[in-house]
């Protein structure tokens, strides 16, 4: 046992999703280091609320005065044109205060050096970054932070540490592909939606039969359990979810903790950006000491998630990492309301309402530091002061008494 700690040198960053300015000032108020944000060309999710030059100044103006960065993602697969006008939006959000953009193709990337020079790339996940002389050649190329491709084990990234001097970044959370590092062309073919510049209709996760078809033409259903029950299959994957190997990632050096998911809620950011901020922080204080909590792991799924697995980080995923039958864990709490204000001499809160909950409902409250506290409604009010017995109207602005003091921007949740 070593007697005197010290805190590791290196903690890596919380880099968080952030699909609205709402999401990316919720991610860096529950504890992110950076948040990966989308412009209005040139990134892979044409549905999540894109930032228009206007939104990026504000979100790098909010970043920045609380000691974080804001990145943009600009990670298409560009056809002949794609890449017009991409010299000037370069050189616009470098100039607004971009921390760094990332790129997977060479074309973007060489215009942005060119055209946009200082400010820094960041090599995107669809490059399919997988061995440390694929690292070092975008050292080579300028380029200051590899995303790793999804596919790469932690003995690999411990190799590469040893081998290169160019920062590491890994997905740890959210999401998982079917196709190779994302590189689908099911949606292209199935929807005429290109996943490769942004369209992607999520034909994976669809549900799907499958037949046996004799040399008569005639069906067999294959998808019949042995007691006669249909099972519909997809090819989905689960989530990745890395919280219970937190000092696996720190001492294989990974820089940077990615978290999926810009088309998430506020509740799902501030959720996981909690937990995460919670591990990491108390390995690197305490490494020696470090426990992995069990309500960790508890409150990520509070969060609405699909079930979860650690991807390829230790073994080639199996069927149990595919997505068929009855889902094996649910999510159980509704995200309900956001806390807008509170008084202190009162004891009550304003909150803008989610999702409706009324008047004998046990509700939770959450905080950033992990702060928690259920109690029971007992009265609610209306913005006008009058008395109601429920809340169910979304966006609407409510009152009530809280047994614990409570801040803005504390979420309210509610078990199903």
């Amino acid at each position: 046992m070593i007697e005197n700690k010290q805190p590791l040198l290196k903690k890596p960053e919380i880099l968080a999703p952030a699909g609205t300015l709402e999401k990316l000032k919720t991610a860096i108020h529950y504890g992110a280091d950076a948040c990966y944000i989308g412009g209005e060309a040139y990134g892979l999710r044409m549905r999540a609320g894109n930032f228009n030059y206007e939104e990026m100044a504000e979100a790098v103006e909010f970043a920045h005065k609380r000691q974080a960065k804001v990145y943009v993602v600009a990670n298409m697969v560009t056809h002949e044109g794609d890449e017009k006008g991409s010299g000037e939006y370069f050189r616009k959000i470098r100039d607004i205060g971009i921390d760094a953009v990332l790129i997977s193709d060479p074309a973007l990337m060489q215009i942005c050096v060119t055209e946009a020079p200082g400010l820094p790339v960041h090599l995107s996940t669809q490059a399919s970054a997988t061995n440390y002389e694929t690292l070092n050649f975008w050292a080579d190329e300028g380029l200051e932070r590899v995303v790793l491709a999804r596919e790469v084990s932690m003995k690999e990234i411990q190799e590469m540490r040893e081998r290169v001097d160019v920062e590491i970044e890994a997905f740890v959370h959210g999401a998982m592909c079917i196709s190779y590092s994302g590189r689908c062309v099911l949606s292209n073919h199935m929807s005429g939606r290109d996943a490769n510049r942004g369209g992607c209709s999520q034909s994976c996760r669809w549900k799907y039969g499958l037949y046996d078809i004799d040399a008569d033409g005639l069906h067999r259903d294959l998808d019949i359990d042995s007691e006669g029950n249909r099972e519909k299959f997809a090819m989905s994957s689960v989530d990745l979810s890395m919280i219970e190997h937190i000092p696996d990632l720190v001492e294989a050096g990974v820089d940077s903790l990615k978290i999926e998911g810009r088309m998430k809620s506020i509740h799902y950011v501030s959720t996981v950006v909690n937990v995460y901020r919670a591990a990491v922080d108390s390995y690197c204080e305490d490494p020696a000491n470090y426990v992995m909590k069990a309500e960790w792991v508890d409150e990520l799924w509070k969060a609405a998630q699909r079930e979860l697995s650690t991807g390829f980080f230790y073994s080639t995923p199996t069927e149990n990492e595919q997505l068929f039958g009855k889902p094996r864990r649910i999510p159980q709490y509704n995200f309900v309301g956001q806390v807008l204000d509170y008084d202190p001499d009162t004891h009550i809160a304003t909150f803008q309402e989610r999702n409706k909950f009324v008047v004998g409902d046990t509700i939770e409250f959450y905080g950033p530091g992990m702060r928690h506290f259920q109690q029971k409604v007992e009265q609610l009010w209306n913005e006008e002061g009058e008395e109601v017995e429920e809340v169910f109207n979304p966006m609407e602005i409510f009152k009530l008494k809280v047994d614990q003091p409570v801040e803005r921007f504390d979420m309210i949740r509610k078990q199903k």
